[in-house]
């Protein structure tokens, strides 16, 4: 049995998230100042919006295909969801099983590119950045800079809308795969 295991996708991802947002900075016993502070600026006021407004994004995967083929690997299924905020930043959270089978979560910023190239407006591009958790075990060394689990992480895409609501994204996952999956704007 492995030393280290969550039992579900959703319990990592709140883990994550509460380590993150919650987690008053004088518990961490750091002389830091943080009053001010806002690790997703503007949330607060975009959480306001009801739903339905078209500011928030749904993201589904059920297939990744990875560059280098191994007996060990899972299939990998991800939920995401997104917040927009002004000048085309989000913020927002994602649970997954990882390559290996480990239930996982990410925390993360973005930035998109809503038309990434001019007169294709169908064409977009994201970048996410954030902390991974979940790579854990034998399997902690299959990510870098991996700490009891947690690990930065930079997350490219593209996608393109099939309409104002729905698009396709590929979401490159460093030098190990890559993740297709739909995205729904609501």
């Amino acid at each position: 049995m492995a030393a280290h295991r969550m039992s579900s996708p959703l319990r990592a991802g709140s883990l994550l998230a509460l380590s993150l947002w919650v987690c008053p900075a004088g518990a961490m016993d750091l002389d830091l100042d943080l009053s001010g502070f806002e690790a997703c600026p503007g949330l607060a006021p975009a959480l306001a919006q009801p739903p339905g407004s078209g500011e928030r994004d749904l993201f589904l995967s059920t297939y990744t295909h990875h560059w280098t083929h191994s007996e060990e690997h899972k299939p990998v299924r991800a939920i995401s969801v997104r917040q927009n905020l002004r000048d085309n930043r989000f913020c927002g959270f994602s649970m997954f099983t990882n390559s290996f089978g480990q239930p996982s979560g990410y925390v993360f910023i973005g930035k998109s590119w809503p038309e990434l190239i001019d007169g294709v407006p169908s064409l977009y591009a994201t970048v996410s950045a954030g902390v991974l958790y979940g790579y854990v075990s034998r399997y902690r060394n299959k990510v870098p800079l991996n700490v009891k689990g947690f690990s930065p992480a930079i997350i490219p895409a593209v996608g393109w809308r099939l309409s104002s609501q729905l698009s396709v994204e590929a979401h490159v996952l460093g030098t190990a795969a890559v993740m297709i999956g739909a995205d729904w704007r609501y």
